[in-house]
C-alpha cells in the first residue's frame, strides 16, 4: 500500500528535463568580452516547477534563470554568461541547478578557450623616444663568430595624435655595424615600426664585447643624448673549428702574468705600467684587441704581433686624476689567436696615496 501511495506522490512531481547539458563556446576573444549561452529546460513533471537556486563553480560564471514557476508542459531558461577577462587559455565551468523535481540536483557545464588580448601599445612601449616610444633601445646580437653576420630589430610606435618622421644618425663608429632599414620613415598614430641592423664582421678588425650607437631623428632634430641613443651590442669571437692538426701543434701560446702589482701612484697624475707577453709557440701571435674593464684605465699592445720565442709589452695608462686615495683591483683583458686561450684576464693591483 505504502509503494502504491509513494509512486502516486512522485507522478505528482515536478520533471526537469533539459535540451543539452554541455555548451563548448569553442575560442573565444579576450578582448571580445562576455560571452552567453542559453539551456532551455521543461517540466515534465505534474505539479509546478519551482528553481531555488543555480550557482556557478566560480565568480567569473554568472547564471540567470527563469524566476517564477513553471507549470507543467511549460518550458523556463537558464542563461549562464563567463567573463574572458583576464583568464587566458582553457576553462571549464560548472553550474548547479536546485529544484523541487523529482530529481532535486542537476549540473549543466560550459567550456571553451579564451585567446589572450594583445598588451595596448601603451603598456608594451614604456620608453619614450622623443615624440615616439619603444620597448627597448638595446639590441644584443650576442655572440658573432668572426666572418659571420648578425642582424635583429628595435620596434618603435607613435602613441600621439600626429604623424611623425623617423631617420636613424650615427656618429661613424660603424665598423662591423650597419643600419639596414628603417620600415617606416612617416609613422602615423599607434603604427609600428622597425628599426633593422646588421652586423657583418668579415672585415672587421673587432674583437671581444662591442658597442656602437645610432641616434633616432625624430622630425628633422637630431639630439645625440641618451634618451635618443640606440646601442647595438654584440660579442665577436675568432672562430677556431676549422684549425688542421698541423695548425693546432704549430699554433702560437701566449704566456702573461695573470696577476700582476703595479706599485704605488700619486693621486691627481696619469701613470704608465707595463707587464711582458711572450709567444712560446711556432707561428705568429696576433694580439687581436687589449682592453680595461675600468674608464680610468687604458691599455695597448706595444706591438700588434709577436714572433715565435719573443717577448712583447702590454702598456696600461692608469688616471689617477679621477681616483680617491685607496688600494684598487681592476682586469686587462688581451685576446689573441691562441686557440687555446684566445682571451686572458689579468688582475692588475695598485695604490693610489
Amino acid at each position: 500500500m505504502m509503494s502504491l501511495f509513494a509512486v502516486a506522490m512522485m507522478g505528482q512531481q515536478a520533471v526537469i528535463t533539459f535540451e543539452k547539458t554541455e555548451h563548448d563556446f569553442g575560442k573565444i576573444n579576450e578582448a571580445d568580452g562576455r560571452v552567453s549561452v542559453v539551456f532551455n529546460f521543461k517540466n515534465e513533471g505534474m505539479a509546478p516547477l519551482v528553481l531555488s537556486n543555480v550557482r556557478a563553480s566560480c565568480g567569473c560564471t554568472t547564471p540567470t534563470w527563469t524566476k517564477e514557476p513553471v507549470e507543467p508542459g511549460q518550458t523556463g531558461t537558464i542563461t549562464v554568461t563567463y567573463n574572458p577577462n583576464g583568464r587566458p587559455g582553457r576553462f571549464q565551468k560548472t553550474v548547479t541547478i536546485t529544484s523541487n523535481a523529482s530529481e532535486p540536483t542537476k549540473k549543466v557545464y560550459i567550456k571553451g578557450e579564451v585567446i589572450p588580448k594583445q598588451a595596448k601599445p601603451v603598456n608594451q612601449y614604456k620608453l619614450e623616444v622623443g615624440e615616439l616610444n619603444m620597448k627597448s633601445r638595446v639590441l644584443d646580437l650576442g655572440t658573432i663568430k668572426h666572418g659571420e653576420k648578425a642582424s635583429g630589430e628595435l620596434e618603435y610606435t607613435n602613441l600621439k595624435k600626429e604623424a611623425h618622421k623617423v631617420e636613424l644618425a650615427t656618429n661613424g663608429q660603424t665598423d662591423a655595424f650597419l643600419i639596414h632599414q628603417i620600415t617606416l620613415n612617416e609613422v602615423k598614430p599607434n603604427e609600428v615600426g622597425k628599426f633593422f641592423f646588421a652586423a657583418d664582421t668579415k672585415d672587421s678588425k673587432l674583437y671581444g664585447p662591442v658597442e656602437v650607437y645610432a641616434y633616432v631623428v625624430v622630425d628633422g632634430k637630431k639630439d645625440l643624448s641618451e634618451p635618443y641613443r640606440l646601442t647595438i651590442k654584440a660579442n665577436i669571437e675568432e672562430d677556431f673549428s676549422n684549425l688542421s692538426v698541423e695548425q693546432k701543434q704549430s699554433a702560437p701560446i701566449i704566456e702573461v702574468p695573470a696577476e700582476l702589482n703595479a706599485g704605488k701612484f700619486a693621486a691627481g697624475k696619469v701613470h704608465k705600467f707595463s707587464f711582458p707577453i711572450k709567444n712560446s709557440g711556432v707561428n705568429p701571435l696576433e694580439i687581436r684587441r687589449v682592453y680595461c674593464d675600468d674608464a680610468q684605465l687604458t691599455a695597448k699592445a706595444a706591438k700588434a704581433t709577436v714572433k715565435s720565442g719573443k717577448k712583447g709589452a702590454i702598456s696600461v695608462d692608469i688616471n689617477a686624476k679621477n681616483l680617491k686615495p685607496g688600494s684598487y683591483g681592476r682586469e686587462v683583458v688581451v685576446i689573441t689567436n691562441d686557440y687555446l686561450n684566445p682571451i686572458k684576464r689579468i688582475k692588475l693591483r695598485f695604490d693610489i696615496e
